[in-house]
């Protein structure tokens, strides 16, 4: 098996201060109230050491709240995952059962947009999001219990992908800290860190790691 997205993190350029690496970041992650709720979800006080770092400036945008607003129902995708969405084999439903695949495809075309405009060299997304998942997203509700997941990307980060934006999860601790040295050259890496789908969740979920 492979992994929904693929990252070949050797065709990006070496950073510098004059010419940082523009990162586009999912907007809670970087504190925007921007959550179903109108808030952050708590992740915008997660320290990230890559988004601190001189070679690097960030670029927030958060797509469900372009396509639909702020606060909002809980999208979640039917029948496949972002690339089936935009193929036409799935949609995006709310908890109500209300189709929000048009707003969500309307926001992850303006994310597409943003990352053309500024001219992103990768994007690091909020994973299990029905917008901005790279390996992971629910299984239809995410209200339904017991929740499920599958492997999968969402409609954003499907955008992305396809337009050419490396994609990584903030969950994925190994590929960030390759970054964090590809940006601070000499900076050592954690032997012992993980990327979400060597995690034992991961496996105990799919079946076991794979890249």
């Amino acid at each position: 098996m492979r992994l929904p997205h693929a990252t070949d993190w050797s065709a990006l350029r070496a950073p510098t201060p004059e010419d940082p690496w523009r990162v586009l970041v999912s907007g809670c992650l970087a504190g925007l109230p921007c959550g179903v709720d109108g808030t952050d979800y708590g992740m915008g006080g997660h320290p990230f050491p890559l988004f601190a770092m001189p070679t690097v400036r960030t670029r927030p945008f958060c797509p469900e709240d372009a396509g639909i607003g702020t606060p909002r129902t809980m999208p979640d995708i039917h029948g496949g995952d972002g690339r089936d969405v935009w193929a036409g084999r799935a949609r995006v439903r709310d908890e109500r059962g209300a189709d929000l695949t048009a707003g969500m495809q309307r926001g992850a075309r303006a994310m597409a947009d943003f990352a053309a405009t500024h001219r992103v060299d990768l994007a690091v997304l909020t994973d299990m999001s029905a917008a901005c998942g790279t390996q992971v997203i629910s299984l239809g509700c995410r209200y339904d219990e017991p929740r499920q997941f599958q492997r999968g990307v969402g409609v954003a980060a499907a955008a992305l992908i396809a337009a050419g934006v490396p994609v990584v999860s903030q969950r994925d601790d190994r590929s960030i800290a390759r970054l964090c040295a590809m940006a601070e050259p000499g900076r050592p890496i954690d032997p012992a860190a993980r990327d979400h789908h060597e995690r034992d969740w991961y496996r105990s979920c799919f079946g076991g790691a794979d890249r």
